[in-house]
């Protein structure tokens, strides 16, 4: 393992709603992290091609907004995709692993989730986690995750992996990370509160992680004005629906960089590798803490599917004996 790490925390403004220009300045400032030194560079909750602000200032489902959504809809990311192989590429080029947030479009076309995704320096999608539980008005535009991603992921500096803004604020899901010895904890979000950035010291606290927050910066004026209503909805550069909160915080609690707000900007930050373990020695949520004599935790991180389908003549296959939709994962404690 490497002793140092460099991270750089991506707070960026995305080209609104527009998933080919998203993802082309996505590469850019991936290019720029990677320049500076980068080993690993975090974007904002579903940064392609923008988190669906309008859901908390109208009705999501109303005459008027659906063009919102319609055009969320066209400009979400399918996986695998172009978007996907471009950002791939881009990851490849830079020599760099990326932990971004997109809205994803399912398979057949219905469904978008907010989703996480992991690329290594190889251009391999190392990684997906859906958003297990969308807040609030998020319910109408984004569907529900599944276990398959709470997972961590292998790398030169540690176990990665993350939750999506307010999944962080989910004992259980946090246990699933700490259980498989996370290192690195991503936290993209769409949270402003001054509440945001405790809440990741906690977590760096508790889980003995280092935990990089970001956080888009977005303004009314970056909201095309060929949009329907958006002179309804939006203001100019005062209307500040993300003012940035992007924070990174050292194994233990500490803040080391931001937070950094009211600006696009990247943060960067050195971390110690040897922290998380040298942290966890004093305090180990899922190990000598812990009492799994009187608490344990239960993760399924199987793939849960509305269909399956076995085709005539197949003996053994999908949808036989009990439990038809699961996939074959088993139940991990």
């Amino acid at each position: 393992m490497i002793q140092t790490v460099k991270v750089a925390a991506v707070q960026a403004t995305p080209v609104f709603l527009d998933r080919e220009a998203t993802t082309a300045k996505a590469c850019d400032l991936l290019a720029d992290a990677a320049a500076n030194g980068a080993d690993l560079v975090v974007f904002p909750e579903a940064f392609i091609p923008a988190y669906p602000d309008w859901v908390w200032r109208t009705r999501p489902w109303a005459d008027g907004p659906a063009a919102w959504y319609d055009r969320l809809h066209d400009n979400a990311v399918a996986i695998p995709g172009p978007s996907t192989e471009v950002l791939a590429e881009a990851a490849r080029a830079a020599g760099t692993y990326v932990a971004i947030g997109v809205n994803e479009i399912d398979a057949a076309g219905g469904t978008i989730y907010n989703t996480l995704l992991f690329i290594d320096p190889h251009g391999e999608l190392i990684g997906r986690h859906r958003k297990l539980m969308p807040t609030g008005g998020e319910r109408l535009v984004w569907g529900t995750g599944d276990g398959s991603g709470l997972r961590v992921y292998e790398t030169p500096f540690g176990n990665l992996g993350g939750l999506i803004c307010w999944e962080n604020y989910m004992p259980l899901a946090r246990a699933a990370l700490y259980g498989q010895g996370i290192d690195i904890h991503v936290a993209p979000t769409w949270d402003n509160s001054e509440e945001w950035v405790p809440t990741l010291r906690h977590i760096a606290k508790e889980g003995g992680c280092h935990v990089i927050g970001v956080t888009p910066f977005l303004r009314g004026s970056d909201v095309p004005d060929d949009i329907e209503g958006r002179d309804e909805i939006y203001g100019g550069d005062e209307d500040v629906m993300s003012r940035g909160n992007t924070t990174i915080v050292g194994a233990g609690g500490a803040i080391v960089a931001g937070p950094l707000t009211g600006e696009e900007g990247i943060v960067y930050a050195d971390l110690d590798t040897a922290a998380p373990r040298r942290q966890r020695r004093h305090f180990d949520a899922v190990g000598h803490y812990a009492r799994p004599d009187v608490l344990r935790l239960v993760v399924d991180r199987s793939s849960r599917s509305a269909a399956t389908y076995r085709d005539s003549g197949e003996v053994g296959g999908p949808g036989d004996g009990p439990g038809d939709g699961a996939a074959s994962d088993p139940v991990r404690s």
